[in-house]
């Protein structure tokens, strides 16, 4: 449902974006806050001056996999929970009130917090994120030229509040101690909800209940999905395994780059040792540094009449990605030969992880807004991040792997498979598209 009539705008865009942008720039503030120190915590001796759980690397990257993919998978009952029952603004609500209290629950020192505060997170992310991104989506009719640019001004909130999170969350974390870090995240969190209540005047008719009344889709609800929609929700579950090979490699971020910066680069600046931390705020601020020149790229490229669909887009991202690794890769090389990496390969390598990203992530939700039923939005939004989950589960079990084949292996594995796959997604792309019926 959009509400593009007499709505008021704030730079071309109506005033509920902004107010989802910075409901989800708090949550992504929390929750990559969090992810920042995770591994890290895990991984750190008992016996420290700041004590973690003393688990070995293997151990601590196979709960980082099970953790972000069920953060991910959640998102599909979380998605039936608001097509079928509450709607997406109720669902965000409470997926938020769980994500503060899982945050804060973090910040008690026992084990059976830790792991009640990592369960509630896992229900509270599922609520809230496939919800309110669909809710970007019903700000703007079907045809609105607007949608795909709100995804990616959208796209920044979410990366304001990562940029932010891995320097604050992360350096009082490893600075001060890894409990105040992750309370700190649930305060952060509890500013997410507050505005996204104060708000609410902005996003009436959106994230409704489709079942109930009142609601103009009501009908939809009801009947079976035509020819074409069903087509349409083939190429969509197509696009997911883009998305599943993109987080696969892209979110070795948060567990074997994450420790990668940690034991094996050299990250000294003069007498001042650089957190591993915060180098997970460089893909943060590479997007808020390059999100509107991307989107404006590929505007430009359209005008020209060239391939721009939003597919092609999600292809060239992973190739784009690829190229990141074959930086690793140089990396694990100079440690293997100096037993120290420079701090440059993991810029370069964040670089373009980020711009792979920007034409990936955000071009992906704008798909599924355009091509979803309306009586199933928010549960592929929810199915688009479980597939989010398993990529994130994939990655962490390659971190795994890489306790045995090595670094070097595991980074060209990655580099090599991501550029082959990609480029046979944009071979494939004239019958994709025929089956999305126009829809570009």
């Amino acid at each position: 449902m959009s509400v593009t009539q007499n709505e008021k705008t704030l730079f071309g865009h109506p005033y509920g974006l902004y107010i989802l942008f910075f409901t989800e720039m708090w949550e992504r503030f929390s929750y990559y806050g969090m992810r920042a120190l995770l591994v890290l915590f895990l991984i750190s001796e008992s016996t420290s001056e700041n004590p973690g759980y003393g688990w070995t690397e293997k151990e601590a990257l196979s709960l980082y996999a099970w953790y972000t993919m069920l953060v991910y998978v959640a998102s599909i009952p979380g998605g039936l929970l608001a097509d079928r029952v509450l709607g997406q603004k109720k669902t965000v609500m409470l997926g938020g009130l769980l994500l503060v209290a899982g945050h804060s629950v973090l910040a008690v020192e026992h084990i059976i917090a830790f792991y009640i505060g990592l369960g509630l997170i896992i229900l509270g992310v599922g609520g809230l994120k496939p919800n309110i991104s669909t809710m970007v989506g019903g700000l703007y009719a079907t045809d609105d030229s607007r949608r795909d640019m709100a995804f990616k001004i959208f796209y920044m909130g979410i990366n304001l509040g990562a940029f932010l999170s891995a320097l604050i969350v992360g350096g009082v974390g490893e600075l001060y101690g890894w409990h105040y870090g992750f309370g700190l995240a649930g305060i952060c969190m509890l500013f997410g909800q507050i505005v996204f209540v104060w708000g609410n005047k902005y996003l009436t008719g959106v994230g409704e209940f489709i079942g109930k009344g009142d609601n103009p889709h009501k009908e939809s609800f009801k009947k079976p999905l035509t020819r074409i929609e069903k087509d349409r929700m083939l190429v969509l579950f197509l696009s997911f395994l883009i998305v599943i090979v993109f987080w696969g490699a892209f979110e070795q971020a948060g567990g074997l780059m994450n420790i990668y910066a940690f034991q094996k680069t050299n990250r000294m600046i003069g007498g001042f040792e650089v957190p591993a931390s915060w180098f997970q705020s460089l893909n943060a601020f590479f997007i808020l540094a390059f999100a509107i020149l991307v989107g404006s790229f590929w505007v430009w490229w359209k005008s020209l009449k060239k391939e721009s669909s939003l597919l092609f887009q999600m292809a060239v991202g992973v190739v784009i990605m690829s190229i990141g690794f074959y930086f690793m890769t140089a990396a694990s090389l100079e440690f293997e030969a100096k037993g120290s990496s420079a701090m440059y390969w993991l810029l370069f390598a964040y670089l373009f992880h980020t711009l792979g990203e920007l034409c990936t992530s955000p071009t992906a939700m704008a798909l599924i807004t355009k091509l979803a039923p309306v009586k199933y939005a928010s549960f592929m939004m929810g199915a688009y991040f479980a597939c989010t989950g398993f990529g994130n589960y994939l990655a962490g079990s390659l971190g795994g792997w890489a306790q045995t084949a090595g670094e070097f292996e595991i980074f060209t594995g990655i580099a090599v498979f991501c550029t082959l796959f990609g480029l046979l997604v944009i071979s494939l792309l004239k019958p994709l598209k025929r089956l999305a019926h126009g829809v570009d």
